[in-house]
């Protein structure tokens, strides 16, 4: 099983939840610049371009975050990465999952593009951004984790993304719920393990 990924990006969380399986896996890094890897052309494994994707050993091809991390939760069902089908708090899991992916993570993207002015991203981030970081500290004022005591890839993701805000020169300290989250995720083996094949240091 390979993992392509390139530091720092999205697919820290695909890496967590496999680290959480106990799943064996190789990391492929993918250059976003030239699209290549060790292999060759990005391209030819997924024509997408984008991070995370995970080849099994059959050959078959997963992407998109969100969906890579329900298939390690649903492939490894005793590590509990999800609740189980059918119940209320699955959904209350997925509901995050496409929180993290549809708001969280395409608006801190926006953060990055070099096609916007300094100016202009700081607008976004105090118009747009603010009252996201708001909705999930309130929510981590009254939970460990996403689903309250239990670990989940939903909380994979969400520290994935906002492992980012500081790279931006958006300052998130203040949260001190979000502040707690994350340190509570520092201290997770998986994490540092991710960390650590990332070449990464430890953020909070």
């Amino acid at each position: 099983m390979k993992l392509y990924y390139s530091p720092g990006s999205c697919g820290l969380a695909s890496q967590i939840a496999l680290h959480e399986a106990g799943q064996a896996f190789d990391l492929v890094k993918v250059d976003f610049k030239t699209k290549t890897t060790v292999e060759g052309d990005y391209f030819r494994v997924t024509p997408k371009g984008f991070v995370p994707a995970l080849k099994l050993d059959d050959g078959d091809l997963l992407t998109e975050g969100a969906v890579i991390l329900q298939w390690i939760a649903d492939k490894h069902p005793d590590a509990r990465l999800l609740p189980s089908f059918g119940t209320r708090e699955r959904y209350t899991a997925l509901e995050w999952l496409n929180f993290v992916a549809s708001d969280l993570h395409k608006s801190m993207a926006v953060m990055f593009s070099p096609f916007l002015d300094d100016a202009t991203k700081k607008r976004f981030a105090d118009g747009n951004l603010t009252s996201k970081f708001d909705y999930i500290d309130e929510h981590l004022s009254r939970n460990d984790y996403v689903l309250g005591a239990q670990f989940s890839v939903a909380d994979a993701y969400l520290y994935n993304v906002l492992s980012w805000p500081h790279r931006v020169n958006i300052d998130i300290t203040s949260y001190t719920n979000i502040k707690s989250f994350m340190a509570r995720m520092n201290r997770r083996a998986s994490v540092r393990a991710a960390l650590a094949a990332e070449g990464l240091q430890v953020n909070g």
